[in-house]
């Protein structure tokens, strides 16, 4: 089932299309990333989910229904740009938020201290906002944001000033919110982040949807044809010259062993027998790997190839 439903949704600013005809479908318990370059259109449509604007055209379904006004309370939103009272303290601020949330006092101290705890900040509940480094800062709005369980998430760039110990930590507890039964929207330029926790995604470019599916039926997908050959007793660009009627797309590495690995892809009409037989003849292989493309490189090479006009296909 899926939690939500965007259909066909426009919006235009002052003559800049902001989304042209955007679709997706996000199921429900998963990651979902949305992606795109600066300017592609990715806030606009979070701002549309969380109802802070409507689409000139096109429709988005929450949980079975029209999405409404009624649906917030349901959907925890970070957004990258974060505030907290300066002047209040940590658990004061923390407190407040929560109550607006619909959550008692009592309900929301014992929930907090619970959270505070896992996140190794309990020390700070009486200390003023002010004081709090960013991390720190960012790990209260995290809680904030989830401590009344909604089953929609959406996070902005969430991992953005923290050091590696506590982007694991935050990781570690989006899967845990997802394994628990929360959905979560995940917008990012991290692409190794999003190999990581992310189930599916959507690229959006100039304004609109260009790539969508399962991260590991997409990485699979994109990297068909892409091979790579670990080999020793030969010189790479000698392998090279032997395969390039069958193989393009060359490059290159070595190891302390003096094993070399050719990364490669098939030209059409050549097939993996061959070029393993050219390659014996030239060389002495040890391994012969299909690659898997990384989220990195399937976001450059959807967007350039939406470098025109006519967005790339729709894989889902």
């Amino acid at each position: 089932m899926n939690i939500l439903e965007v259909d066909r949704v426009s919006k235009q600013y002052s003559g800049h299309k902001a989304l042209d005809n955007v679709s997706l479908s996000v199921p429900e318990g998963s990651v979902y990333g949305l992606l795109g370059p600066n300017g592609a259109g990715k806030t606009t449509l979070i701002r549309i989910i969380n109802h802070i604007t409507a689409p000139d055209s096109g429709s988005v379904t929450f949980d079975g229904h029209a999405l409404t006004e009624a649906d917030m309370p349901h959907i925890g939103y970070l957004p990258e740009e974060r505030g907290l009272y300066k002047k209040m303290t940590v658990g004061e601020q923390a407190v407040f938020f929560a109550r607006l949330k619909g959550l008692s006092r009592s309900e929301a101290t014992v929930r907090l201290r619970e959270w505070f705890d896992r996140f190794g900040i309990s020390d700070w509940w009486g200390r003023k906002v002010e004081e709090l480094s960013k991390g720190m800062a960012q790990k209260v709005q995290f809680i904030v944001t989830v401590l009344h369980r909604p089953k929609l998430l959406i996070f902005d760039e969430p991992f953005s000033g923290f050091d590696p110990i506590n982007a694991n930590l935050l990781r570690d507890e989006i899967l845990r919110l997802r394994d628990e039964g929360s959905t979560i929207i995940f917008s990012t330029h991290n692409m190794s982040s999003v190999e990581e926790i992310c189930d599916h995604i959507t690229l959006i470019n100039r304004s609109r949807n260009i790539l969508s599916g399962r991260v590991d039926e997409l990485r699979s997908r994109w990297a068909d044809g892409h091979y790579s050959i670990t080999f020793s007793d030969a010189d790479p660009v000698t392998l090279m010259e032997a395969l390039a009627p069958m193989a393009g797309s060359f490059s290159t590495s070595a190891d302390t062993r003096g094993r070399h690995t050719l990364d490669l892809r098939l030209l059409p009409g050549a097939t993996l027998r061959d070029v393993i037989a050219r390659a014996n003849e030239a060389s002495t292989i040890h391994a012969v790997n299909e690659a898997v493309a990384s989220m990195n490189d399937i976001f450059i090479s959807a967007v350039k190839a939406n470098g025109g006009d006519t967005p790339a296909p729709v894989i889902s």
